[in-house]
């Protein structure tokens, strides 16, 4: 057999023949195997767990503690019941070898020895040995590298949380006002487009609010401007709360300017709309000494109604709202005037009305 001296691993040899062990350890050596010797079982247990040898050659007959004892306690300790244990014994009986390896060992050798024999037969199992221990450090190095993959991925995903939380916050901030926390213009531009072209095609209505708080500027001169902000505030709010539906958007079209856009919306119902705001505004009961139409806050609203169609485009919707806002306003304030694409104009003063022609 060609022996090397290159070192191939450790082996713990437990056996309580002094004449046994010599031949071990010399064959064993020269084999290039570092060799450790246990007298009895107790301390072979104490140094397989002191040491973590690659291979364990175990004599079942000693002194003390047998050879099955020491194998049965090895495979029960986590820190030892992987090192492969080879029996080496003069039980020969089949019914020895079954109890051998049903203990967990993984060869079983009978006395006298063939030294050549055990050799190959050790190499082979420390070869295995080695072979499996590369195999676990390389899957704890494996779910090590998975677990920080699964680390980033969780903190990808939470920052990929927050910059979505912190793009919509940037969104929600251009397209709310600052003040009043309700669509800003720009917002209120974008839907109007939407909508204008949504309902040209489905062919149905759409309607526009324009409301003005009345005296707006007396209640700033009288009151100061913290508490015109405040005013604009609870009307803002108070509008929001009139107007029910999803779809319907809310928005400042500038200083004490309001508009309320209705989708899918005829005349007849922008005008319930509209008396609700009115009606909400009144019951915030904002002191309002500057105003000569009523002790309280109040609104002038203009509404223009129309089907959008390829003649017309968005810009003439605002453009009449606007122009009934500006004759609720000349026709005396706190009132509500309607247009549409007919020409039919109505006033309605908050609590009563007429009809215009």
């Amino acid at each position: 057999m060609n022996m090397t001296t290159e070192y191939c691993g450790t082996v713990l040899v437990i056996d309580d023949s002094y004449a046994e062990v010599s031949l071990l350890l010399k064959f064993l050596t020269t084999a290039g195997f570092k060799v450790l010797i246990a007298e009895d079982g107790e301390e072979g247990i104490e140094r397989a767990e002191y040491t973590s040898p690659d291979l364990i050659l175990l004599d079942v007959k000693m002194q003390g503690m047998n050879g099955f004892d020491v194998c049965q306690r090895l495979k029960l300790q986590a820190s030892t019941q992987d090192i492969p244990i080879i029996f080496m014994t003069v039980l020969s009986e089949t019914s020895d070898k079954i109890k051998a390896f049903s203990l967990g060992a993984v060869d079983y050798i009978t006395k006298p020895i063939q030294y050549q024999e055990l050799i190959s037969r050790v190499m082979a199992h420390v070869k295995l040995y080695q072979q499996q221990q590369q195999i676990n450090e390389q899957n704890q190095q494996l779910k090590k590298l998975v677990q920080q993959l699964e680390q980033l991925e969780e903190k990808l995903l939470e920052r990929t949380i927050e910059l979505e939380e912190a793009n919509c916050r940037l969104k929600s901030l251009s397209t709310l006002d600052g003040l009043t926390q309700i669509a800003n213009r720009r917002r209120f531009d974008e839907y109007l487009r939407h909508q204008w072209c949504q309902l040209l095609e489905m062919q149905l209505p759409l309607s526009l609010i324009f409301a003005d708080i009345d005296y707006f500027k007396n209640y700033n001169d009288s009151n100061g401007h913290l508490a015109g902000d405040e005013c604009l505030r609870q009307v803002a709010q108070g509008i929001s709360r009139a107007v029910r539906r999803s779809s319907d958007l809310v928005a400042r079209y500038g200083g004490e300017e309001f508009v309320v856009l209705l989708p899918k919306t005829d005349a007849n119902g922008a005008q319930q709309v509209a008396k609700k705001m009115q009606q909400t505004i009144q019951q915030l009961k904002i002191v309002h000494a500057g105003s000569s139409v009523n002790d309280y806050v109040t609104l002038s609203i203009g509404i223009f109604s129309m089907i959008p169609s390829q003649g017309w485009s968005s810009e003439w919707l605002i453009k009449f709202a606007d122009e009934a806002l500006y004759e609720a306003k000349h026709l005396g304030r706190n009132r509500i005037i309607i247009k549409n694409d007919q020409d039919c104009v109505f006033s309605i003063e908050y609590g009563k009305g007429h009809r215009l022609v």
